[in-house]
Parts: C-alpha cells; sequence; structure tokens
C-alpha cells in the first residue's frame, strides 16, 4: 500500500525518478540524528540535464522555474532511498539552497527557485513550508541551469 505522500506524489502526476549517482567525491545523502541533507540536485530527466544555461539569457524565468521543479523531483528521489522508500517518515522540510546559473544582472532568483519551494508545500502540506537560500552563480556542473539541496526532518 502506498504512503500518504506516495499517494499525493500519485495526485500531482509525479513520478520519482531512479537517484542519481555521485558525478564527483561525495555521497548523495547524509542521515544525522533526526535530519537528512540531500546534496545538491540538478534538473536530470531521463539520464540528462533537461535544462542547461543561464536563466535570464538562454533560459526563461519559467523554464528556469520548471528546472527548479526537476532538482525537488530529484530531491525527493533521493530522499526516498535514504528512507528505505518511506517519504512519510518526513516531517519537515527544514531547508532548501537553491543555486541559480544566470548572469550578474539578473535578478529574480527567488521566483526561479519558487518552483522548487512551491513543490515542497504542494508535496508535503504545511510541513513543507522551509526557510531558503537562493543565489545566482556563474556556472553550474553539465550546465544545469539550477542546482537544488535540502535539509529534511524525519521520524
Amino acid at each position: 500500500m502506498a504512503g500518504r505522500i506516495d499517494a499525493r506524489l500519485a495526485e500531482l502526476g509525479i513520478e520519482l525518478p531512479r537517484p542519481a549517482a555521485p558525478i564527483a567525491n561525495y555521497v548523495p545523502y547524509n542521515l544525522t540524528g533526526n535530519l537528512v541533507v540531500i546534496s545538491g540536485q540538478v534538473p536530470m530527466d531521463d539520464g540528462r540535464i533537461a535544462i542547461t544555461g543561464k536563466v535570464g539569457m538562454s533560459v526563461s524565468v519559467d523554464e528556469g522555474r520548471r528546472a527548479a521543479r526537476i532538482c525537488f523531483i530529484n530531491l525527493l528521489a533521493q530522499l526516498r532511498e535514504a528512507l528505505d522508500g518511506d517519504l512519510d517518515r518526513v516531517t519537515k522540510v527544514v531547508r532548501l539552497g537553491g543555486f541559480i546559473a544566470s548572469p550578474a544582472e539578473f535578478t529574480q532568483h527567488a521566483a526561479v527557485m519558487n518552483g522548487a519551494s512551491d513543490l515542497a508545500v504542494e508535496v508535503f502540506g504545511d510541513a513543507g513550508r522551509h526557510a531558503r537560500t537562493t543565489i545566482g552563480v556563474p556556472s553550474l556542473p553539465g550546465d544545469a541551469a539550477a542546482e537544488v539541496e535540502g535539509i529534511f526532518e524525519i521520524a
């Protein structure tokens, strides 16, 4: 029987992908006490980075928002792996960190990161409301348009 969060994902039409393997010398997640820290995830879809380039140049704000949403879906895939498949153990999305590839004059980082933040609340309800940092960066691995990391409280 699917759990509450799996049912919510199905309602939203979201199927979590297989978690991506690390591309360097790090682990995809760390459990410590009642927290799970998930390494930054890029907008991987079907084994490739779905949205590349700089937001505000070759990538629109809407496409950047979609990239951040895909990043959060990939965070959930890593989280499910960390929790042996039981996303119902999540009691709170504590913090999300967003990195938006953009030129120096770009200022709409928050609107882009809302792609991840809005989905956190759609999936977890009030438990999805989180602290957040969003910054612009000149480049990201694989020319990804966005990267999102997260900290989750678990029971």
